[in-house]
């Protein structure tokens, strides 16, 4: 995990990897979770007979949006900025879903910081937008799962 003690520290960190994470499992339970919660029941995430049958995977796969909204929690485990007190999702530049994320594979992310810059420069705010390249590797795959340029707003 990367350490900055605050913004400015983390901003000095643009243009460089901010790691990886270790690869973690993605379950059915983790998938049927996600369709009940969205209403995304579509039978190549939730029914694992029909898939074996006639996906071309062989097994269901995961959401492309379950694999992006994974990014939170993954960033997490890549850096720590100590003077942050709030981290808020902005949005996103680009987000691409390259590659299918089987049932039972093991996901990563690695993520780069682009660049940080002050938000809201006109007002009274300790605000940084940061802008970081997350990729998404199943394990044994050469082609990434999803790639997605995001932004996060940091404040002190």
């Amino acid at each position: 995990m990367q350490h900055f003690t605050n913004l400015a520290e983390f901003a000095a960190h643009a243009g460089q990897s901010l790691g990886e994470t270790q690869y973690m499992t993605i379950t059915q339970e983790a998938v049927d979770l996600f369709a009940q919660a969205t209403g995304d029941n579509q039978w190549i995430h939730t029914d694992p007979e029909r898939s074996k049958q006639e996906s071309p995977y062989k097994t269901p796969v995961a959401h492309g949006f379950l694999t992006l909204s994974l990014a939170p929690k993954l960033l997490a485990e890549l850096y720590q900025i100590d003077s942050v007190k709030m981290a808020v999702n902005y949005g996103a530049n680009k987000i691409r879903f390259s590659n299918a994320v089987p049932v039972g594979s093991q996901l990563r992310m690695k993520g780069w910081l682009h660049h940080a810059e002050p938000q809201n420069d006109n007002e009274d705010t300790s605000g940084t937008r940061a802008i970081i390249e997350c990729v998404f590797e199943v394990e044994g795959e050469q082609k990434p799962a999803c790639v997605a340029e995001l932004i996060v707003l940091l404040f002190e």
